[in-house]
């Protein structure tokens, strides 16, 4: 079994700073494709944020300069840095990967549970 686990966020000012991370664990070979998603209340999931193995990123219009992705794939780690944060960036954030468990497994897309961020004064 393969879980992503998110950690970091929490509440903080308009302005503020905040840092996630996202471990992959359990049983993988490797891991492709990874990226942030958020979901605010009545609202759909969208994309925040990705990161190829190789590093290339991808950032949605509306944190663009603010937010920074960036990967150990030595410790099966995602991170977003956070920065400037917008009362509108409040959502519960979740973390996304596409990993194969075997060398001749079948590619698959997994989920973490989510990790709430407000920010409100």
């Amino acid at each position: 079994q393969v879980q992503l686990a998110e950690s970091g966020g929490g509440l903080v000012q308009p302005g503020g700073s905040l840092r996630l991370s996202c471990v992959a664990s359990g049983t993988i070979f490797s891991i492709y494709g990874m990226g942030w998603y958020r979901q605010a209340p009545g609202k759909e999931r969208e994309r925040v944020a990705t990161i190829t193995t190789g590093g290339s990123t991808n950032y949605a219009e509306s944190v663009k300069g603010r937010f920074t992705i960036s990967r150990d794939n030595s410790k099966n780690t995602v991170y977003l840095q956070m920065n400037g944060l917008k009362p509108e960036d409040t959502a519960v954030y979740y973390c996304n990967a596409d990993l194969r468990r075997g060398p001749t497994s079948q590619l698959v897309n997994i989920w973490g549970q989510g990790t709430q961020v407000t920010a409100s004064s």
